[in-house]
């Protein structure tokens, strides 16, 4: 049975986009990669994924990986995206083989998260100035990714009703719709609490059309704000504190890193981040092992120097 290669594409990011619920970013993201794919295909003239073969699969890989010069990452991403459209395509009987069976993407090095340190994280803090209306978002804002370890997507599309200031915790949607409920700190609390009363009323007044917004975290404009401006207004506390490369996901990373140094089970941090595998958390152990071993080499009289 034939397959023509943009039908077939079409079909699975539907799939991917209705059935599974993934994000308009996730399946942007495979539509980027299939498109590399179809790219490729047409080139040599192949207009049917019934004609694609395992050797045809290697030298496309091998094509991505020197021709575009793309990073290791973004070949595996690739691969994955090819491997899903392939096993879509056979459960729903459209092709008797799978090509992808016998194609393995390339390794990728291993890269540790970063991590501030807690004064580094504290001075963040203190960097937005709580007399201002922005200062009291942008504390709150930094509060909150730090003391809940939640994305930046999650941050921006909270609502007042997910936080729960009785139980201090908040319900946090992830990836895919699903939902965790994590606990908040006190510090995270407080920041919070402070911009809602006397900071967010202010910014939510600026909105001159469209109904109020129901997001927690607000721009100078009353809308919603963006990830773009949350990366800003971390990148500019970071400026300011003399803090350097500092992202949304780096307050992430500080959460994870510092729960497990201060003796927090792995299993329980990956329920706290929403990994579906505890094998992504486990990265988070290999930099608290390489403070440990700093620590022991640099205070151990007999340690290897």
């Amino acid at each position: 049975m034939a397959v023509p290669v943009g039908q077939g594409i079409d079909s699975y990011l539907q799939h991917v986009a209705v059935e599974k619920g993934l994000s308009r970013n996730t399946v942007s993201a495979y539509r980027r990669d299939l498109d590399r794919f179809a790219d490729w295909l047409r080139e040599r003239e192949i207009d049917d994924l019934a004609q694609v073969s395992a050797a045809g699969l290697g030298d496309f890989i091998t094509h991505v990986s020197r021709d575009e010069h793309l990073a290791a990452s973004s070949v595996r991403r690739t691969v994955s995206s090819v491997r899903g459209l392939f096993k879509y395509l056979g459960g729903e009987g459209l092709l008797v083989a799978d090509p992808t069976e016998d194609v393995a993407a390339p390794a990728v090095p291993l890269r540790l998260p970063k991590a501030l340190s807690v004064d580094a994280t504290e001075a963040l803090v203190e960097v937005c100035d709580p007399s201002t209306v922005p200062g009291l978002r942008d504390r709150a804002l930094i509060e909150f990714l730090y003391g809940c370890g939640a994305r930046i997507s999650e941050a921006v599309s909270l609502t007042e009703d997910a936080l729960d200031f009785e139980d201090r915790s908040v319900l946090l949607r992830g990836k895919g719709g699903k939902q965790r409920r994590v606990p908040l700190g006190s510090f995270a609390v407080t920041a919070l609490e402070a911009y809602l009363v006397r900071a967010r009323p202010a910014l939510a007044g600026a909105r001159k059309t469209g109904s109020p917004a129901r997001e927690v975290f607000l721009n100078a404009r009353g809308g919603p704000l963006s990830r773009q401006s949350a990366w800003a207004i971390i990148a500019a506390a970071a400026e300011r504190a003399g803090v350097p490369d500092v992202s949304p996901h780096t307050l992430r990373h500080s959460f994870a890193t510092h729960l497990l140094e201060g003796g927090a089970d792995v299993r329980v941090v990956q329920e706290l981040l929403g990994h579906a595998s505890v094998t992504t958390t486990q990265i988070y152990t290999m930099v608290t092992i390489d403070r440990l071993r700093e620590v022991y080499v640099e205070s151990h009289p007999r340690a290897l120097r």
